[in-house]
């Protein structure tokens, strides 16, 4: 026997029963599908996403790969082809904005473009400000719940810009403001990863306790500060904190 009519209104778009049951789909819905690869050198915390929103059949995600490091990052992106990289700010080998920048050609791709939206737990302006200006289509903090992100994910795929509330406001100011900021050529100079030593050394910090902090080892620190001494032409760490405070970077 055949299954009744579906129930229709007047001008024959479905009734309130079909609506309603459609607005109960999962998010993702029938239909939608991105694939997403996950960047973010704490492998719990990839596991956390993968086991949250991985579940193609109900959101619609399929993680297709995972990176915990700069190297690694460049190198699944471009295997794997996704739509969206949630990618995290602070990485090992010189931060989310490193692979915006060698995975340009990839987001400029006319035809399968790669999209980006940042999740760290990094809610500050100058991480915010950084990553958008190198590429990515967002900005998330690691608070939101698997179903805000999923649909975070799926809008970036579409093209729309997704922020956290709170930090829309950083690049709204960033870039609506009609007096374009000055361009620092003694920071320009700096990789990100020597940016991030500079900040942690002028907050005083131990060389053992950047290393923790950014996973690498006390050496790389000892390296990147010196890097860092020799293009900013300053003598010691002590130069370097005047150096950075009289610019707000602390």
């Amino acid at each position: 026997m055949s299954e009744p009519n579906e129930p229709t209104d007047p001008n024959g778009t479905a009734g309130p029963e079909a609506r309603a049951a459609e607005s109960a789909q999962p998010t993702g819905g029938a239909g939608r599908h991105v694939r997403v690869v996950l960047v973010d050198d704490h492998r719990m915390f990839r596991t956390g996403v993968q086991a949250e929103i991985g579940q193609t059949e109900q959101t619609g995600v399929e993680v297709v790969g995972e990176a915990a490091d700069v190297d690694q990052a460049v190198t699944v992106i471009t295997a794997t082809r996704p739509e969206v990289v949630l990618l995290d700010v602070h990485l090992p080998g010189g931060g989310g904005v490193e692979v915006l920048r060698r995975c340009a050609p990839l987001m400029g791709d006319a035809e399968q473009p790669v999209r980006f939206l940042a999740l760290s737990v990094s809610d500050a302006a100058e991480d915010v400000i950084g990553v958008i200006r190198g590429g990515a289509r967002g900005y998330v903090t690691k608070t939101i719940t698997g179903t805000d992100l999923v649909d975070s994910v799926f809008r970036v795929q579409e093209g729309d810009a997704v922020f956290s509330p709170r930090l829309a406001g950083f690049v709204l100011d960033a870039f609506a403001s009609t007096d374009a900021p000055p361009v620092d050529e003694d920071l320009d100079r700096l990789t990100q990863r020597e940016r991030e030593v500079l900040r942690l050394i002028a907050r005083g910090y131990a060389y053992k306790e950047i290393a923790k902090q950014l996973f690498i080892s006390v050496k790389t620190v000892e390296s990147h500060v010196s890097a860092v001494l020799r293009k900013l032409q300053l003598s010691n760490r002590h130069e370097l904190t005047r150096w950075a405070t009289a610019r707000r970077l602390v």
